[in-house]
């Protein structure tokens, strides 16, 4: 049997991190694995709210920092790199905490998905045509060879569209759009923090204020420097790209932090439904006094049944 493994999930700013630091300091030998799907970008600390030396809490973090932003993460190979982290911490005899608000991520993760290869021929080639013809010309191809994959996937999302030509191409058959039902690869509790929607919203904008205040757009101005612009993945996090307009002088200050603070409350949206859609997380509320309490609690009797 795979080892045991505490996951704490949740929309954004809901606090995760903190009380999964706290869980982790409560439990004793515990390590967090992070499965956001951009604080493992470096120097993209401000805006993707990666946990400081003093948050951490001395608690020691994996899958943060790793990857400089020009390279493009797959979900295949974080999942590699997280579960790799996941056994490293389990074969020192600690508890593998995992945290995370990206739904995919934590289910590449924690569940048995498999996904197919990658070719960098084939993606250079998809991508060098996105460019040139624009998304809803590659979505109106892909709609000719898998009708079911066009349906799924927006016509403005020309990484995802390049992502399913490139499976077809590879695989011959039709890129798979929907995840199949979920067989968890680990056991363990999986708890989610519960925010109501307009606290939530409250939460997000006092977060990209602090952002702001912190020095958001200095960071972005130095990685754009290094070429942040270019980058398929890390410059479409939420805030760098809005920031990045802000540099180009396409928005203005107010606009691109009110742009940030819409576009994360979207996304906050998008993580409730999915982690509402599965049914084996347990809700805490996320200001429960009693959150560290109840989570130590669910794991002992989730690992004493």
């Amino acid at each position: 049997m795979s080892s045991a493994v505490l996951a704490i999930v949740g929309p954004t700013a809901s606090g995760k991190s903190a009380l999964a630091v706290a869980v982790a300091k409560r439990l004793g030998r515990a390590e967090i694995v992070g499965t956001d799907s951009m604080q493992v970008y470096r120097g993209m600390d401000i805006g993707t709210a990666t946990p400081t030396t003093l948050e951490q809490g001395g608690v020691r973090h994996h899958l943060i920092d790793v990857w400089d932003p020009d390279h493009p993460v797959t979900v295949a190979e974080f999942q590699e790199q997280a579960r790799a982290a996941i056994a490293s911490v389990a074969s020192r005899g600690a508890l593998p905490i995992v945290v995370g608000g990206s739904g995919l991520y934590v289910s590449a993760v924690l569940d048995d998905l498999r996904f197919p290869g990658t070719d960098p021929r084939i993606r250079g080639r998809l991508e060098d045509d996105l460019a040139i013809v624009g998304a809803p010309e590659m979505h109106r191809r892909l709609a000719v060879l898998d009708s079911q994959a066009a349906a799924a996937i927006l016509p403005t999302n020309g990484r995802r569209i390049v992502r399913a030509l490139e499976v077809v191409e590879l695989t011959g058959g039709p890129f798979v759009a929907t995840l199949p039902e979920p067989v968890a690869v680990y056991p363990g509790p999986r708890i989610g923090l519960d925010v109501p929607r307009d606290v939530l919203d409250d939460r997000i904008a006092a977060r990209v204020d602090r952002m702001w205040a912190d020095g958001f757009v200095d960071e972005v101005r130095r990685l754009a420097q290094d070429g942040l612009g270019n980058t398929p993945t890390a410059s479409r996090a939420l805030g760098y790209s809005q920031v990045l307009a802000l540099l180009a002088g396409e928005l203005t200050d107010e606009q691109a932090r009110q742009a940030t603070v819409d576009a994360t409350r979207k996304f906050a949206r998008r993580q409730q439904r999915w982690f509402r859609r599965d049914p084996r997380i347990q809700w805490i509320l996320y200001d429960s006094p009693a959150a560290v309490d109840e989570v130590v609690e669910m794991w002992g009797s989730d690992t004493t049944t």
